[in-house]
This record gives C-alpha cells, sequence and structure tokens, in this order.
C-alpha cells in the first residue's frame, strides 16, 4: 500500500485531501446545523464561474475561484440580512445563475476542454505544487477562523435571536462563515469537484449526528468521517484507477448508511 507514496503526486493529493477533509468536515457542522446545507452548492458552482474565468483569460483558476466564491458568499448573506427572501430561495437563484453564466463564459471562449472537467468532477492526483500552497495558506487560515470563533458560531447555529440578545455581533459572524465556507469549497472543487463538494461539507456532519452525541464529538465523528473517506477513496482510486472525487463521496455516503443501520432503533 506504501508504494502509491513513492510518487510526488500522490504524496501532495493526500496532503491536500487531508487539508479539505479536515476543513469541509468542521465548517460543515456549523452549516448543517444552521439548516443551510445548500449554500454547499450554490457556492461550488459560483466558483466554477471563477475557474471558467481563470481558464478563458489565462488567470490561475484556483485563485479566480476563491475571489468568485467569496464575493457570491457575500451577495448570498446580504440578501438573506437585508431582505425578506427565503434563503433557499436565494440559494437557488445563485445556483442556476452561476452555473449559467460558467457555461456562457466557457462556451464564448472555447474553454471545455479536460481542465474544466477536473474542476466538475475533481482530479487531486492532478493538484500542482502550486495548487498546494494556495489550499495550504486559505486552508490555514480558514481553520484559524473556525477555531477562535467555534463557540460564537454555534451559538449562532443553536438560536441566532438569542445570540443577538446576548450581545454576540451575529452578522458580522455569519459574514465570516460564509467567507470561510466559500473559501473552503473554492479550494475543494481541485479535489472533489464542483458537482460533489457537497457532498464532503455536509454527509459527514450529517453521518455524525446520527449517533446523537454532544457538539465536540459530532465535530470530532465528521472530522474522522471525512479523513477516513478521502484516505480510503483515494486508496482504491489508484489501485483500481477510479475517479478520485466520485470514489470518495462514495466511501462517505457509504459510511453514512452504515450508521443509519448502527443507530436504527
Amino acid at each position: 500500500m506504501l508504494e502509491m507514496f513513492e510518487y510526488d503526486f500522490m504524496q501532495r493529493a493526500f496532503i491536500a485531501g487531508i487539508i479539505i477533509a479536515t476543513l469541509a468536515s468542521l465548517s460543515g457542522t456549523f452549516v448543517v446545523l444552521k439548516r443551510y446545507s445548500m449554500i454547499s452548492e450554490t457556492l461550488a458552482h459560483s466558483a466554477l464561474v471563477g475557474v471558467a474565468i481563470g481558464l478563458v483569460a489565462g488567470y490561475n483558476p484556483l485563485w479566480m475561484a476563491v475571489i468568485i466564491a467569496v464575493v457570491a458568499a457575500w451577495i448570498i448573506e446580504y440578501l438573506r440580512s437585508s431582505f425578506a427572501i427565503y434563503s433557499d430561495a436565494i440559494l437557488s437563484i445563485l445556483l442556476s445563475g452561476s452555473l449559467a453564466l460558467a457555461v456562457i463564459i466557457v462556451s464564448l471562449g472555447g474553454a471545455f476542454n479536460n481542465s474544466l472537467f477536473s474542476y466538475l468532477f475533481g482530479s487531486i492526483l492532478s493538484v500542482s505544487s502550486d495548487d498546494l500552497k494556495v489550499i495550504a495558506l486559505f486552508g490555514s487560515l480558514s481553520l484559524a477562523l473556525l477555531l477562535a470563533f467555534s463557540k460564537e458560531l454555534y451559538f449562532i447555529a443553536y438560536d441566532e435571536e438569542v445570540a443577538k440578545v446576548s450581545g454576540i455581533k451575529v452578522k458580522l459572524l455569519n459574514f465570516l462563515l460564509v467567507t470561510v465556507v466559500a473559501i473552503i469549497i473554492a479550494l475543494s472543487i481541485r479535489v472533489v469537484g464542483s458537482l460533489l463538494i457537497g457532498a464532503l461539507m455536509v454527509i459527514p456532519t450529517v453521518t455524525a449526528l446520527q449517533y446523537r452525541v454532544g457538539f465536540h464529538k459530532t465535530l470530532f465523528i465528521a472530522l474522522f468521517v471525512a479523513l477516513f473517506s478521502v484516505v480510503l477513496g483515494m486508496t482504491f482510486s489508484y489501485y483500481f484507477s477510479l475517479p478520485s472525487g466520485a470514489t470518495i463521496v462514495l466511501c462517505v455516503i457509504s459510511l453514512f448508511i452504515f450508521s443509519l443501520v448502527l443507530n436504527k432503533k
């Protein structure tokens, strides 16, 4: 099994996968508790617009994905907090609009190629050293923010109105959370793809919730599920020549099904 680590691309893939699994599972816990799971899919499609711009204009697609995803996250949170529009309606509008815009950009620029395909479905084995540096830089910043404000974010997820009365800066922290989630998703599309990232962010937390334990234990279980799925999925991907992103997602879903069976009353 260790022979796959003799290759540089596998070493980069595992490092990137472990970083993304950690970030996605931890941030996903707050997203799921806020009943805001669809934001992952919406921001993933928004990040795809950045990828399309990068491929057409010749910029680094990963950098552009981060920028566009963060802007989209701010728009979503602004509309949610400032207008009487249901959250799911906002997410549906942005999701459809972003996907349509991405398709138009790549069509006009003639950028429908294997590079775009790798961002749609993930291509963790093609993660470059530059990609890994970007993932490590933004990933460290995102993790630091999540850990620094974990108590406040949990309070807001549990009851936003009570958090406001308690003096917590709810609006600012909501913007912080969606910004961090946007960055994580933009970084993740290189690993599992824009069409699959929602699974890695949401399903580990939903799996952990089946065990009905406290918040901190739920975090650790979600983290374990994500990490185990990435390692197992990448191992299967290497030895059986399977698509890495799809294999990782199937591993996550398998653990979710196992948790349902194990915790069935």
